[in-house]
């Protein structure tokens, strides 16, 4: 009812030009609305009832997916995988590092790549038999976020005769969520960036860009 609602105020705001996935992009645009904050709450209590890793019969922002490269045919598979949130603490026995000062902080130290790049590892590791093309979060609630994962089959014969997706058949994808390869994880990488801006990780990554700059080379006859 409040989702119809939504869509019929967005209907009478918007132009009769729009197709029916942009309407629903404009709809979780809005996530402070009645209608959403309703359909939030709900899911995130069917959610705490699940199981962390669940696979899911279809998307649940559909729009979403397809633009992150889901197809609704054999060989795709949506997965919604919940992780904690917060910091990270740091696994020391009661706290203790046997250290210096500098190497005692347990607390306050957060992990380097974010949440959503998590969840990848997490779905890539239970179901390793696929390989992770993208992911887009859909809810969280105090303790915990929750993200869909789209999952590509690479021995379905629907997939490797599919010019626009078999380039994720080949073996060098392999686990590319746990080397920083897919959109989250070349986020926590720092290469989502264009222009002056990717000075500092042009090739390839900043690491990359330092270890070049910092390194002399000597030509053998000069």
């Amino acid at each position: 009812f409040f989702f119809l609602l939504a869509v019929g105020a967005l209907l009478n705001h918007q132009s009769n030009t729009m197709g029916a996935y942009k309407y629903m992009e404009e709809l979780w645009r809005h996530k402070q609305s009645d209608a959403l904050r309703f359909l939030l709450r709900v899911r995130a209590w069917e959610y705490r009832q699940t199981n962390k890793i669940t696979r899911c019969n279809h998307p649940t922002r559909t729009d979403k997916a397809h633009r992150l490269g889901y197809k609704a045919k054999q060989g795709y598979v949506i997965v919604r995988c919940g992780v904690r949130r917060g910091g990270r603490k740091r696994q020391n026995h009661r706290g203790m590092v046997w250290g210096k000062p500098k190497h005692q902080g347990i607390n306050h130290l957060k992990f380097e790549r974010n949440l959503q790049s998590v969840a990848e590892e997490k779905v890539g590791r239970k179901f390793a038999n696929l390989r992770v093309l993208n992911s887009y979060w859909i809810n969280q609630d105090a303790t915990m976020k929750y993200y869909e994962i789209i999952l590509v089959d690479p021995s379905h014969q629907k997939i490797r005769n599919d010019a626009r997706i078999n380039w994720i058949c080949n073996p060098v994808h392999k686990h590319r969520e746990c080397r920083g390869l897919t959109s989250a994880g070349r986020k926590s990488r720092g290469l989502r960036k264009r222009g002056h801006r990717a000075n500092g990780i042009i090739g390839g990554s900043y690491r990359a860009a330092w270890l070049r700059r910092n390194t002399m080379r000597l030509k053998r006859y000069r």
